[in-house]
C-alpha cells in the first residue's frame, strides 16, 4: 500500500477546507501541515517561515480539530501521520463526486462522513465512479489575496478555453503583472468545467520526462520508462478527458544571454512538445504562463484555433490601494501610473511609504524622484543578466531618452548592423521591456521603472 507523501496530504487537506470554507490553505496551514507531517516543532516551522511562532500554533490548533471533525479521528500534531497512514488512504489525487454537472458545488460533502466512509469514497475505483470524477491538483497554485478589474481578460480566456476549445494559451507580461493572479482566477471561476485542472510550476525548471511523470501520477497512472510513451499516456487523457493544464515561470527554460525565448538545449523536448499540443486533436488545454514570448506563442493563423497569446499591461485602477493603509486617495492613481500598474512593483513602494512618509502619498510623489526599492533593484538585476549583447546596448541607447523614439532614430544612435538592430528590437517587446507606440508614426519606449534601474545601476547589471 502506498501512501500520501507530503505534497498529496497539503492536496488532501486543501480539498477538504476547499469543500467546507470555499477558502484554500493559506501559507502559515500549509507549512503546519508540511511541517508537522516532517515531524517539526511549532517553533521549527516558525523559525523555517519566518512566522510568528504563537500564530502558527493558533491555526495548528484550528487544523486538528477541523481534521477531527471531519474525518471522524482525534487528530493532533503528533499523530497526524500516522492517523494518515493508519487511516491507509492511498496516494491518489482528490476525488470529488460530481454528479451534478449543472451544479458548482461538489456534491461530496465531508462534514457528513465518518472515517470509514470517507476512506471507501476515496478510494472507489470502479468506471462509473471514474467517469464522474474530478481531479484537481492546485497544491502549487498561489492563492488570489486581490483581483481587480481583470474581467475583460476573464472572457477572453473564457471565450478560447470553453468557447472555442483552444489548444495552446500563453499568458505573458512583466514580472507582477498579474498573470498568475489571472490564471487562478479563471480556474476559480470554472472548476466545474473541466474533469482533471493540475497547475505546475517550472520555477525550478526539470525534464519534460519528469514533468509529464509528474502529471501522470497526479492522475493515478504508471509511467513507463520513455518519453515518447509517457506522451502518448498524456495525449490519451487529453483526448478522453476535458483537461486544463497550467504550466508557470516558462521563462526559466530559456537561456540567459541569448534573445528572449531562446531553449536551453535540456529543455529543447518543450518544443516539440508545445507543437504537439497544437497539432493532435484533444478537448483539452494547457495553459503557459510566461515572462518571455517564445515561438510557439505566436498565433498567425487564428481561423485555425491552433494557440492564442493574452498579453497583459498594467492596471489603472485605484482599488488595488484600497485598505492598506496609504493616505491621500486623489494621488492614488498618479503613484500606479508611475509605477506602470505593476501589483509587485506598488507593493514594495506601499511598504516605502508607509515607514517612511507615514502614508503620505502626496509627500512621496513630493519627492519628484522615481525610486527603485532594493527587491526591485534584485528583480532588474536578474533580468538585465537574461538579455543578450545585442538588448543591452538597444537598453543603454533608450535609457537616455525620455521620450519615446523611432525605430530609424534609435538605429542611428547604434552600431549595430540591420539584422541584429531588428532582432534586439523584436525581443525586447517579446520580454515587455520595451513597448511599441502606434501614433503617426510607429515609436518605442523603454519601461519608466527598468529605465530608472539602468541609470541608477549605469547598465552594468550590478545589484
Amino acid at each position: 500500500m502506498a501512501f500520501m507523501n507530503v505534497t498529496e496530504v497539503l492536496q488532501f487537506v486543501d480539498q477538504l477546507v476547499f469543500e467546507r470554507t470555499g477558502k484554500h490553505l493559506d501559507d502559515v496551514q500549509k507549512a503546519v501541515i508540511e511541517g508537522s507531517y516532517k515531524g517539526q516543532t511549532y517553533h521549527e516551522i516558525a523559525e523555517n517561515n519566518h512566522f510568528n511562532k504563537s500564530h502558527v500554533g493558533e491555526i495548528g490548533g484550528e487544523l486538528w480539530k477541523f481534521l477531527s471533525t471531519t474525518l471522524g479521528e482525534d487528530i493532533k500534531k503528533t499523530n497526524v501521520r500516522s492517523t494518515f497512514e493508519r487511516l491507509q488512504i492511498t496516494a491518489l489525487p482528490i476525488i470529488i463526486q460530481n454528479n451534478n454537472k449543472q451544479n458548482n458545488n461538489h456534491t461530496f460533502n465531508f462534514s457528513v462522513l465518518n472515517s470509514d466512509q470517507a476512506i471507501q469514497k476515496y478510494q472507489e475505483k470502479d468506471t462509473d465512479t471514474k467517469s464522474q470524477s474530478v481531479y484537481h491538483d492546485l497544491t502549487l497554485a498561489p492563492q488570489i489575496i486581490k483581483f481587480h478589474n481583470r474581467e475583460t481578460e476573464l472572457q477572453t480566456l473564457s471565450k478560447w478555453i470553453l468557447n472555442q476549445n483552444i489548444s495552446l494559451i500563453s499568458v505573458l507580461g512583466l514580472s507582477g503583472i498579474g498573470k498568475t493572479t489571472l490564471s487562478r482566477k479563471f480556474i476559480d471561476l470554472n472548476l466545474d468545467k473541466f474533469e482533471v485542472i493540475i497547475w505546475k510550476s517550472l520555477k525550478y525548471p526539470q525534464s519534460l520526462n519528469s514533468l509529464i511523470t509528474d502529471l501522470l501520477n497526479t492522475y493515478q497512472q504508471k509511467y513507463e520508462e520513455t518519453l515518447q510513451a509517457n506522451l502518448k499516456q498524456l495525449f490519451d487523457i487529453l483526448i478522453q478527458k476535458r483537461c486544463l493544464i497550467i504550466l508557470d515561470n516558462i521563462e526559466t527554460i530559456f537561456t540567459n544571454g541569448q534573445f528572449a525565448g531562446q531553449y536551453q538545449p535540456e529543455y529543447l523536448d518543450y518544443q516539440k512538445f508545445f507543437k504537439m499540443i497544437t497539432e493532435i486533436n484533444h478537448q483539452s488545454s494547457v495553459m503557459l504562463i510566461s515572462q518571455e514570448k517564445c515561438p510557439e506563442m505566436n498565433c498567425l493563423y487564428q481561423q485555425l484555433n491552433l494557440s492564442q497569446c493574452l498579453e497583459l499591461s498594467g492596471l489603472n485602477d485605484i482599488n488595488i490601494l484600497d485598505n492598506i493603509g496609504l493616505k491621500n486617495q486623489d494621488s492614488w492613481l498618479q503613484l500606479i501610473q508611475i509605477y506602470e500598474g505593476n501589483a509587485t512593483y506598488l507593493k514594495d513602494i506601499v511598504i516605502l511609504i508607509q515607514d517612511v512618509y507615514d502614508g503620505e502619498v502626496t509627500e512621496f510623489l513630493a519627492e519628484n524622484s522615481l525610486i527603485i526599492t532594493q527587491n526591485m533593484q534584485s528583480h532588474f538585476h536578474d533580468l538585465f543578466n537574461r538579455l543578450s549583447a545585442i538588448e543591452k546596448q538597444i537598453i543603454l541607447e533608450l535609457s537616455k531618452l525620455n521620450q519615446p523614439i523611432s525605430r530609424d532614430d534609435l538605429k542611428q544612435n547604434l552600431s549595430l548592423s540591420s539584422v541584429e538592430f531588428v532582432k534586439g528590437l523584436q525581443s525586447l517587446q517579446q520580454r515587455y521591456l520595451v513597448t511599441k507606440i502606434k501614433e503617426d508614426k510607429i515609436l518605442f519606449k523603454l519601461s519608466p521603472v527598468f529605465r530608472q534601474y539602468v541609470i541608477i545601476t549605469g547598465a552594468t547589471g550590478s545589484p
